[in-house]
C-alpha cells in the first residue's frame, strides 16, 4: 500500500510539474494623427489673453481612448522638421492643449507666459502630431 501511494504521488508530481503557465500579451498598436493649423484657424478667447484653435478628433476619440489611453501632442510651429512636445514655452509663448470628450475635439491654446502682453496671431501654418498610446488593460 505504501508503494502504491508513493507511486501515485510521483505520477501526480510529474503531471503538475509539466503544466506551464503562459501569458499572452496582445500587441496593441499606437496611433498617430497629423493635422494642420493654418494662421486663419486661430481665434481669440473671450478673456483676451488666449488664442485657440480646435481640431476635430472625434473619429479616434471614444470613451475607452479618453479614459484609458495616453494622448500626446507635438507641434511643429513653422511646419518644418522639428517637433516640440506640448505643453511648451518658447519665446514667452506658452502652448498647451485640452481634450473635450463630449465634442471630440482637441483645443490648442496659445498664451504669453509673462501675461504682460497679448500673444500675436501665428503667421505660418503649424503641423500638429497627435499620438494615442494604447493601454494594455
Amino acid at each position: 500500500m505504501k508503494k502504491l501511494t508513493i507511486l501515485m504521488l510521483c505520477i501526480a508530481t510529474l503531471g503538475l510539474a509539466s503544466c506551464k503557465k503562459e501569458t499572452v500579451v496582445q500587441d496593441i498598436p499606437n496611433r498617430t494623427i497629423v493635422a494642420y493649423v493654418n494662421p486663419g484657424d486661430w481665434k481669440q478667447d473671450t478673456d483676451g489673453i488666449t488664442l485657440y484653435s480646435t481640431l476635430n478628433i472625434s473619429d479616434v476619440l471614444d470613451g475607452i481612448t479618453f479614459e484609458e489611453d495616453g494622448i500626446l501632442v507635438y507641434i511643429s510651429r513653422l511646419d518644418n522638421n522639428t517637433y516640440e512636445q506640448i505643453p511648451n514655452v518658447y519665446n514667452l509663448n506658452s502652448y498647451s492643449y485640452a481634450i473635450d470628450k463630449a465634442s471630440g475635439t482637441l483645443e490648442l491654446d496659445l498664451q504669453r507666459s509673462d501675461r504682460s502682453s497679448y500673444p500675436a496671431f501665428p503667421t505660418s501654418r503649424m503641423r500638429v502630431k497627435i499620438v494615442i498610446v494604447r493601454s494594455q488593460q
